[in-house]
């Protein structure tokens, strides 16, 4: 094993900190759903493509700006996060069940982005793809640095609002006593689908900023359960700037892992991590 030169350990953990924004952005609505709905939400998965595709759609189809997408998706499934919890609503599922009822819908998911755009890779290609700056030896791509401003600056919010806001309290004590909290006059209901689409339209968001950096392909969902699992557990059920947190790190550790190491390596990081947190904070996964 040769140690990487300094520049390539800087841009390779530079490059981590960017991936580890994406790991953020993508875990930050689910660890919302999970951790104060108490559902294991599979569909942000599919939905997180789904908005990729659509992206990718209006771009290269319509000949849309890739930014002005993000005025159009993030609302459209902010409705389709709000219709999907009042279904699920009609049924009282456990945790176990919505992780099997929302796996069925990213397969119908993956069944329609496949339906619609085929198996085939598809790539976003703007003029942003190619855009980059220099500081010092670094390359700084511009959509990987659009995607961490991104998340960094919808963390915040969130958790600004979670923390100081009338409705962020709200949602903090009815995900902590349901009962209680709705006794004071908490309108779960209401809670319950203002949340559900506001972590849709995050997934929204999520997937144009996955189409602007990765590849796209149907099958590629279920390669991302992994690593994003990881960053929620990691970083905290229902927390609004863990999952970022965590996403930065597993990112930097999978950067250094493939450039001391090998690529095939990095994998092993996130799923190690995951296996810690199960071992060790299992509370966490509840």
């Amino acid at each position: 094993m040769t140690l990487p030169s300094f520049n390539l350990l800087a841009q390779s953990i530079l490059s981590g900190i960017f991936i580890g924004g994406l790991y953020g952005i993508i875990g930050l609505g689910l660890g919302l759903t999970w951790g104060l709905l108490r559902q294991i939400n599979l569909s942000h998965f599919g939905l997180v493509f789904l908005a990729g595709y659509l992206s990718y759609h209006m771009a290269t189809v319509w000949k849309v700006d890739v930014l002005l997408t993000l005025l159009v998706i993030p609302p459209l499934f902010f409705l389709i996060g709000v219709a999907m919890q009042w279904l699920l609503a009609k049924f009282d599922i456990s945790p176990f069940n919505s992780l099997l009822v929302t796996f069925g819908i990213t397969v119908m998911i993956e069944s329609a982005i496949q339906a619609i755009w085929s198996a085939d890779y598809r790539r976003l290609e703007t003029r942003y793809s190619d855009m980059k700056f220099t500081v010092g030896s670094l390359y700084v791509p511009i959509p990987e640095l659009l995607t961490l401003v991104l998340a960094v600056s919808i963390s915040v919010g969130i958790w600004a609002a979670m923390r100081y806001t009338d409705l962020g309290k709200a949602l903090r004590a009815m995900a902590q006593d349901g009962p209680i909290a709705a006794a004071f006059g908490i309108n779960q209901r209401g809670m319950s689908l203002l949340l559900a689409g506001v972590c849709a339209a995050l997934a929204g968001i999520a997937g144009i900023c996955l189409a602007l950096t990765f590849t796209l392909t149907p099958s590629q969902i279920y390669a991302w359960v992994g690593v994003i699992f990881a960053a929620v557990m990691l970083g905290g059920l229902g927390s609004a700037l863990g999952p970022l947190v965590a996403g930065i790190i597993i990112g930097v550790s999978e950067a250094i892992t493939m450039a001391v190491a090998a690529p095939s390596w990095a994998p092993i990081v996130s799923f190690s991590l995951l296996i810690v947190v199960l071992l060790f904070r299992p509370g966490k996964a509840a």
